[in-house]
């Protein structure tokens, strides 16, 4: 009896294709050195961030260490523990050194001029960022050229502009200053943030009747929290260790903000430096700043991360 070989069908599927246990893969000599160079720069980049946090951390424990020990034990031993905790270091450097004076008017000067920062700040930001009119862009770019001009150059005549206006040597002035002094870097930080926002939520609060004012207080404001809390950190910052603008345009002793408290306190004695109390007096200035950052640093990172992940 004689077969005939009948063609396969269109559908059927291969032998070799048929679904079953495949062999393992094997890594190409490509692929393989690829992953040894990622391993070996994610090795890289690991260690250079470990040797930048330890290079920023034992300094800030050492000196709290140091606030702890007597003036003897910081010249003999200045890396050991301290044998015995010097609790009166802090309460000398907080009354005979008066910084608890210079700790409530640093506070004082440090939250209106924060306060005045981002008040300004936004309301220039919102406007630059929402509204388009002659010269809009030429404002921008004059805060823009404010963050690359250095101070330095500014303190003669902004002393003889103080003096004539009657300024000098007091709070507010110094407040007036620091306002100032920040208002670049917040109107660019700011201008950014705003534009990532939806404009469809402040067309439909106009629609409803609400003035531009209403809009931008109860609804753009809020919305722009976490832009306001990044560069509310970053305005602190510099505004707590601000040592320059009130060396020169903040002469009273009465009036003196907490850096030029320490100054005073490393040369109140001459040649016998209180060493316990100005490292006790440094770590109270830096605890303020240290606090800030741990209870903000969430958003300060969503802040900084907002207008890439929108």
């Amino acid at each position: 009896m004689k077969t005939t070989d009948t063609p396969p069908p269109a559908d059927a599927v291969p032998a070799d294709k048929v679904p079953g246990p495949r062999a393992p893969l094997t890594k190409t000599d490509a692929s393989g050195r690829q992953g040894k160079s990622g391993g070996v720069l994610n090795v890289f980049s690991h260690g250079v961030l470990i040797i930048w946090a330890i290079l920023v951390v034992m300094p800030l424990l050492w000196a709290v260490m140091t606030s702890f020990k007597d003036d003897g034990s910081i010249f003999n031993s200045p890396w050991s523990l301290p044998k015995k905790l010097h609790f009166e270091n802090w309460s000398r450097a907080w009354t005979q050194a008066h910084m608890s004076d210079y700790f409530l008017h640093t506070v004082i000067v440090v939250f209106f001029s924060l306060v005045g920062t981002l008040l300004f700040g936004s309301m220039c930001a919102y406007v630059l960022a929402r509204f388009e009119f002659p010269g809009n862009r030429f404002i921008y770019f004059l805060f823009v050229g404010g963050m690359s001009f250095p101070i330095i150059l500014a303190l003669v005549p902004l002393f003889f502009v103080m003096k004539n206006l009657g300024l000098l040597n007091t709070t507010h002035g110094l407040i007036l200053v620091y306002i100032a002094y920040s208002l670049p870097f917040t109107v660019f930080f700011l201008t950014s943030f705003f534009r990532t926002l939806p404009t469809s939520v402040a067309e439909a609060a106009l629609i409803d009747g609400a003035s531009h004012t209403r809009t931008f207080f109860q609804v753009m404001l809020p919305m722009a929290r976490p832009g306001l809390i990044s560069v509310g950190i970053f305005n602190f910052l510099g505004q707590w260790n601000q040592y320059l603008l009130p060396t020169v345009l903040n002469t009273d002793p009465d009036k003196k903000v907490l850096t030029q408290g320490l100054v005073a306190l490393a040369t109140s004695q001459g040649y016998k430096g209180d060493w316990s109390g100005l490292f006790a007096g440094l770590v109270m200035a830096m605890l303020p700043v240290l606090a800030a950052y741990i209870v903000f640093q969430r958003q300060v990172q969503s802040g900084l991360t907002a207008g890439a992940l929108k």
